[in-house]
């Protein structure tokens, strides 16, 4: 991190942050209720509540100190009226800017924060395939999607590199994926200190050899000038740049101007021995020392070419 962030404030800020728990932010479920009344209801409760985005009033921020687990426990919750989710988990499906009436790949699903967000997003119009291997993490997507109303969802059980190669080779593509792929977790050490213990160059060298993967595999499922969106909550750039290098590299891509409602800094050009796609530039790291919010990273592709398998 110290390479990173080269400036010793920038380094200092992101250190004491990193150490203090997370602010809560819930997400509006529109298809159950709208920001305004949602609104009414937890002010009645005596809730302080602040919509920070103007040109996305669904996003919550919650002022009130609340006791612990009394975000989950309120029965606008259990209602399915929002979803506990960080304001940077998030952007990915601002970015990919989901449709009414479009097929959509959700990758890496459970536990469902995404899936339940991009059906909110097409209204319960078109399909979601939500895919997930672990049947323990199945069971929680399961329960999310169902509370939260998001009945355009099919959930799968699947490696997902497998389920891409046999849907593309019979043919099926998809308008757009996400891949809110597996990483080594270095933005969420506010939610998960954890993170501290368990960290290692390994995991992240390992990790990013099947990013690559699961990306590849991804971009052949996809319609041509489909988007996919790949995204981590880690600042490696082995895992963020180096795989986004490695697509723009492999495959007839673009990488997206992104603008999204949190300050991005830019993808990186170089990361010690390795030089990068310029256009990797265009990516958007997110740090909590910007936003007061959990760490990011997101890149945007257009899929130029049909990739045949």
């Amino acid at each position: 991190m110290r390479k990173l962030l080269p400036d010793q404030s920038d380094f200092e800020s992101y250190s004491e942050i990193i150490h203090k728990p997370r602010i809560n932010f819930i997400r509006c479920n529109t298809l159950k209720i709208s920001p305004g009344e949602l609104k009414k209801r937890l002010t009645k409760k005596g809730w302080k509540t602040k919509q920070p985005y103007k040109k996305h009033p669904e996003i919550f921020l919650i002022k009130s100190d609340l006791g612990p687990g009394e975000l989950g426990r309120s029965i606008e919750h259990l209602l399915g009226y929002y979803y506990v989710q960080e304001v940077s988990s998030m952007l990915p499906v601002i970015a990919l800017e989901p449709k009414e009436n479009e097929f959509i790949f959700d990758m890496c699903a459970a536990p469902g924060s995404k899936t339940t967000q991009l059906a909110a997003y097409m209204k319960n119009k078109g399909t979601i395939m939500a895919n997930e291997l672990k049947m323990d993490r199945i069971r929680i997507l399961s329960s999310n999607t169902e509370r939260c109303g998001a009945s355009n969802v099919l959930i799968s059980r699947k490696d997902c590199i497998a389920l891409s190669s046999k849907l593309s080779k019979a043919g099926l593509k998809f308008d757009k994926i996400l891949l809110d792929a597996p990483c080594s977790g270095e933005g969420t050490l506010r939610s998960s200190p954890r993170t501290f213990l368990i960290w290692n160059l390994k995991v992240v060298k390992k990790l990013a050899r099947e990013q690559k993967k699961m990306l590849a595999f991804a971009l052949k499922a996809l319609k041509k000038g489909g988007i996919l969106i790949y995204s981590t909550c880690t600042h490696a750039p082995e895992e963020n740049e180096e795989v986004v290098n490695f697509a723009l590299d492999n495959f007839p891509v673009r990488l997206e101007h992104l603008n999204l409602p949190l300050k991005c800094r830019p993808g990186l050009i170089e990361w010690k021995d390795k030089e990068f796609h310029p256009e990797t530039i265009k990516c958007c790291r997110i740090y909590p020392q910007d936003n007061d919010s959990e760490g990011f990273f997101v890149a945007k592709f257009t899929l130029l070419e049909d990739i045949k398998e």
